[in-house]
C-alpha cells in the first residue's frame, strides 16, 4: 500500500483560515483531552466524560470501567447539546473561545474546512480525525 503525503499547498486547497464562524465548536460534540487538560476543563465548567461501550461493562462495575477508560486516555470534553462548546462565545458577530490560550490540544490543531458534506462524512464528524488520529486519539 502506498502512503500518500500531502504538502502544504495541497492542504491549503481544502483548509482555510478561521473566519470565527463558530461552526467547528458547534458541530464537534466531543474533543479528546490529554490527561493534563482534564482538571482544567472541569475547573472552568466544561463537561468531561469517558468513552464507554456496554461491552466495557462486562464483569466490571461502572466505576471500574470508567477508571480503565481514563487510564486508556478515552477522556473527552463533551458538548451535550446543539449549542456547541460551553466555551464558545459570540462578540460583535464573531465567535471566540473563552479559554483560547488554554484550549485543548485538539482544538489548537484543528484546521478549518469549508468544503462539502462528503468531506465531513469522511472525517466522521470527529475533529481529531483531522489530526491523523482515530476517535480514541490513536494514529490512523
Amino acid at each position: 500500500m502506498t502512503a500518500y503525503r500531502l504538502d502544504k499547498n495541497s492542504l491549503d486547497t481544502i483548509f482555510h483560515e478561521c473566519t470565527q464562524c463558530g461552526a467547528c465548536c458547534k458541530k464537534y460534540r466531543r474533543i479528546l483531552l490529554h490527561p493534563d487538560e482534564v482538571d482544567f476543563i472541569k475547573k472552568m465548567g466544561g463537561y468531561v466524560g469517558v468513552d464507554l461501550h456496554i461491552s466495557d461493562l462486562r464483569g466490571k462495575t461502572l466505576a471500574e470501567a470508567t477508571k480503565e477508560a481514563q487510564a486508556a486516555g478515552k477522556v473527552y470534553m463533551i458538548h451535550p447539546d446543539n449549542k456547541g462548546c460551553i466555551f464558545l462565545q459570540k462578540n460583535n458577530g464573531k465567535y471566540t473561545c473563552k479559554i483560547y490560550h488554554y484550549r485543548p490540544r485538539v482544538c489548537r490543531g484543528f484546521k478549518c474546512n469549508l468544503v462539502d458534506q462528503s468531506f465531513m462524512q469522511l472525517i466522521n464528524d470527529d475533529a481529531i480525525t483531522l489530526l491523523g488520529q482515530n476517535q480514541y486519539g490513536l494514529p490512523l
